[in-house]
């Protein structure tokens, strides 16, 4: 069994978990700024420091899902891949309307689409 942290270790995993939740959460109403990575680290952080917060997010009906796929093998639902394919999309004909250069788009959409192609490779959850 691991040794418990110490609190200073705590209470900085819970301040760094508090501010992914935030993040996550504006990631949500905000295009093209990530939430399910905020929300993983928000998860992780939790898991270490507060087993309140982790049991919170696991049962969180809109976040819980995708959380206890991910913890349960890495899976991925294939409505959370369309989703991201989607929102990614539409980023990208934006950047690509919007950059000043030719070149800063093709930075972002092809970091999209690595992240994409990453994403589509993770397994999804059975059942």
């Amino acid at each position: 069994m691991a040794r418990p942290l110490p609190r200073v270790a705590r209470w900085l995993l819970l301040a760094f978990a508090g501010l992914c939740l935030v993040l996550a959460v504006i990631g949500v109403i905000l295009p093209g700024m990530p939430a399910t990575v905020f929300l993983l680290m928000a998860a992780w952080a939790a898991a270490r420091s507060s087993p309140r917060l982790h049991a919170w997010l696991l049962g969180h009906r809109l976040f819980g899902p995708m959380l206890r796929d991910w913890e349960n093998g890495h899976c991925v639902s294939r409505r959370a891949k369309w989703s991201a394919a989607v929102a990614m999309t539409f980023c990208a004909v934006f950047l690509a309307w919007t950059a000043p250069r030719p070149w800063i788009a093709a930075v972002g959409i092809g970091c999209m689409a690595v992240v994409l192609v990453w994403l589509w490779r993770r397994p999804e959850p059975q059942g």
